[in-house]
C-alpha cells in the first residue's frame, strides 16, 4: 500500500478540517477558546492541549488555515470534564468525527434534562455513557 498523508492523518485522529460552508450552525452558541487558552486554564503547554486534540481526550473544531478551538465547557477548573475521554471513546468507536462529538455533547437531550456536557460537569457521567453506547445504533 502507498503512504498517503490523508491516510496517515486520519489515523492519527486528527481534527477534521472544515470549510466554512460546512462550519456547523451550533459552533455560535458554544463559548469556543484556543488551544494556547486551554492550556492555561489546564495549566499545561500548548503541544499537551494538542496532544489531547489527537488522543482522543478533548475534541475541538478547525476551519481550513486555522488553529483549533476547543469548546471552554470541556474544561471543569484545571481538568478536562471527570469522563469525557470515555465518552469520547465510545462516539468515535460508533463512528463519529470531532464536529459531530461536539454537536452530541452540546445537544439539549431530555432524558438528561440538559445536555450530555452538563450531565458530565455535574458527575452524572454513567447517564451520558449509557447514551453514548447506543449513539452509533
Amino acid at each position: 500500500m502507498r503512504y498517503s498523508p490523508a491516510r496517515s492523518e486520519a489515523k492519527r485522529g486528527s481534527l477534521i478540517r472544515m470549510s466554512d460552508a460546512v462550519w456547523p450552525d451550533f459552533a455560535a452558541q458554544i463559548e469556543l477558546i484556543s488551544v494556547a487558552d486551554a492550556a492555561a486554564v489546564l495549566g499545561v503547554t500548548a503541544t499537551r492541549v494538542s496532544q489531547y486534540l489527537r488522543d482522543g481526550t478533548l475534541v475541538g473544531l478547525r476551519r481550513p488555515g486555522e488553529s483549533p478551538l476547543v469548546p471552554a465547557d470541556l474544561l471543569q477548573g484545571t481538568a478536562v470534564v471527570k469522563g469525557l475521554p470515555g465518552t469520547i471513546t465510545l462516539l468515535k468507536d460508533a463512528g463519529y468525527e470531532d464536529h459531530e462529538i461536539v454537536g452530541w455533547l452540546f445537544r439539549a437531550d431530555e432524558s438528561l434534562l440538559g445536555t450530555p456536557i452538563q450531565a458530565l460537569r455535574e458527575n452524572r457521567g454513567r447517564e451520558v455513557k449509557r447514551r453514548a453506547q447506543v449513539a452509533g445504533y
